[in-house]
């Protein structure tokens, strides 16, 4: 004889596992010479990772758009408020800062880490580190003068932010855009690509 089932057997479902997916790395830049590089920083990690573009005005001058990965979204202060027309309307530093699973700022200007030592949000970039929820990380990878480097002020700034959980790539010593030479370049891409990628290798895979 067949044997039934029960019709109120209780049957197992088997978990459904989340699908991993790219890491979303935010990638930033403030106004140093040190942007020169920084279309090769957004190639670096576009390879393995969903990447969007911050600038600031200033850093502009140091960016040629031409040579950025094709298919990367590119934006300005100029974006901040250009798709906002009434209450409920989204907020792009809001929604760039959840869309991210890391934000990189590099180069990271004195005059940039000064703003946000101070907590003062100003253009696009400031306001996504103002609003940033400090689960994520956030690292930066300072470039300035020498002098401006050894400054006290530069000191005080890093404290702050190191208080708020955000990581340093610190800067070498070269022969700087100026000609003097000193600690205070921007590390290498490659240091600071290396450095993103290990540190995301080392933490669970993000998923949807």
């Amino acid at each position: 004889m067949a044997y039934l089932e029960p019709q109120n057997a209780k049957m197992e479902i088997a978990p459904v596992k989340p699908t991993p997916r790219k890491p979303r790395i935010l990638l930033a830049a403030s106004g140093s010479v040190a942007a020169i590089k920084f279309a090769n920083l957004c190639h670096c990690f576009s390879e393995w990772a969903e990447v969007k573009a911050v600038a600031t005005k200033a850093s502009l001058h140091f960016i040629d758009r031409a040579s950025l990965p094709k298919g990367i979204i590119f934006y300005t202060d100029d974006d901040e408020w250009s798709s906002w027309g009434k209450i409920g309307d989204n907020v792009l530093h809001i929604e760039l800062r959840r869309w991210a699973d890391i934000m990189v700022i590099a180069p990271l200007s004195a005059n940039t880490l000064g703003k946000i030592a101070g907590g003062l949000c100003d253009n696009l970039l400031t306001c996504i580190v103002r609003a940033w929820d400090y689960s994520k990380p956030l690292f930066v990878a300072p470039a300035m003068n020498t002098f401006m480097w050894s400054n006290p002020f530069t000191e005080k700034h890093l404290m702050s932010i190191d208080e708020l959980g955000i990581s340093l790539i610190p800067p070498v010593s070269k022969r700087l855009a100026c000609g003097d030479y000193g600690n205070g370049a921007m590390a290498e891409t490659s240091q600071i690509h290396s450095t993103i990628r290990l540190f995301l290798e080392s933490r669970p895979q993000p998923s949807d």
